[in-house]
């Protein structure tokens, strides 16, 4: 009985193996059966009906591809040659699956299409090439677009250096360069530092060069134009405008308690104490400080003539609020809930204005970056 569940587990596994292929068979995937069949194969290369349904599998797979070929090369659209040449990728596919296994290989003789293959890798290269030459004619950069993207199919046929040369000159061409100039301080604030300013600029040249969804829209920096044979097609400019580092002003509200207390307490006896009252007040003062500063930037995008193609103001604003209160008068008249919100006070000095410009820069940043992104998604 132990040698029972193997032999059964085997059967198994033999049984799905023959219906998977048959089933891929019966579906019309032809070249799953195959590889499925050949598989089967490997383990047991004398099970004459697995090669019966190998043979007409590929046989079936060949007179569908070669019926398509001949359709295919009766018609006249473009893209008849890169149809073409899927098919006989495909039966190229079939000849190595089968070439690489001796046990179906020795009863199938499958065609070898590489030639075929090579051919109409050619003929769709050659197609591609003609259409980007009649595009590079045109000379506007929309028309470079459309070159470099038929170049680039182009290389994906014939990955010749000529051909590479051809599709990188027409990215060159159809890459619109942005020249970025730095800042100029014209709002007259001085007491950031350089340092600060510098790390803002750097920040906007990474956002240009990393968050700007489009390969043909290049930034550069005047460092970059350096020893570049090339002049740029527009010039970014960013002006920091007013900076204004406010000063805390105070919002006050406050209000007055009082409480009956114990004033004097006389005992004449252990079970005779006599209590006398007095009311005793406070003013609790609520105070709620804030400081508001404001900075914005000035950004115009020239053509190379000078003229204004695009000009905005991005700003950012920093504010700071901290609230506490404050007591005069008799503590005693205070309750619970009144102690607890003179202990909540905070830190109430100011952030000091390093801080300040720190995140005025973050928040013009982040309002120019998202305009940028969508400003340059027209190109």
């Amino acid at each position: 009985m132990t040698k029972f569940y193997p032999l059964l587990l085997s059967a198994s596994l033999f049984f799905i193996g023959c219906k998977t292929a048959s089933k891929a068979y019966n579906k019309g995937d032809y070249a799953d059966a195959i590889e499925l069949g050949i598989k089967k194969l490997q383990k047991d290369p004398s099970d004459a009906d697995t090669r019966e349904l190998v043979k007409s599998a590929y046989s079936y797979a060949v007179n569908q591809s070669e019926a398509s070929i001949r359709n295919l090369s009766a018609g006249n659209e473009e893209s008849r040659y890169e149809a073409i040449l899927r098919e006989y990728d495909r039966l190229q596919d079939l000849y190595e699956t089968i070439q690489q296994s001796p046990a179906a290989a020795g009863f199938i003789r499958p065609t070898n299409y590489g030639d075929y293959v090579q051919t109409y890798r050619g003929k769709a290269a050659d197609v591609h090439l003609a259409n980007a030459d009649k595009w590079m004619e045109q000379r506007t950069k929309q028309a470079y677009r459309e070159a470099y993207n038929e170049y680039n199919r182009a290389y994906r046929y014939r990955n010749t250096t000529d051909v590479k040369q051809k599709r990188d000159q027409a990215y060159d061409l159809a890459v619109t360069k942005i020249l970025v100039v730095p800042i100029q301080n014209y709002g007259g604030y001085s007491y950031h530092t350089n340092y600060q300013l510098q790390q803002f600029q750097n920040e906007v040249m990474r956002t240009l060069a990393y968050n700007i969804n489009d390969n043909f829209v290049r930034f550069y920096s005047e460092w970059d134009m350096h020893g570049k044979n090339f002049e740029p097609d527009q010039v970014l400019e960013m002006n920091l405008g007013r900076i204004r580092i406010g000063q805390p002003y105070d919002e006050q509200s406050s209000r007055e308690v009082s409480k009956q207390v114990v004033a004097k307490e006389t005992v004449y006896k252990a079970d005779s104490v006599v209590k006398e009252y007095a009311t005793v007040r406070a003013r609790i003062t609520n105070t709620r400080r804030t400081l508001v500063s404001e900075g914005e930037l000035y950004l115009t995008i020239r053509d190379t003539r000078g003229r204004i193609l695009w000009n905005d103001r991005f700003t950012g604003q920093h504010r700071w609020q901290t609230e506490f209160a404050t007591y005069t008068g008799d503590e005693r008249a205070l309750s619970d809930n009144d102690r607890s919100q003179l202990n909540r006070n905070t830190n109430n000095n100011p952030p000091r204005e390093e801080e300040i410009m720190n995140e005025l820069y973050r928040q013009i940043q982040l309002d120019l970056s998202s305009r940028l992104r969508g400003y340059f998604a027209r190109f």
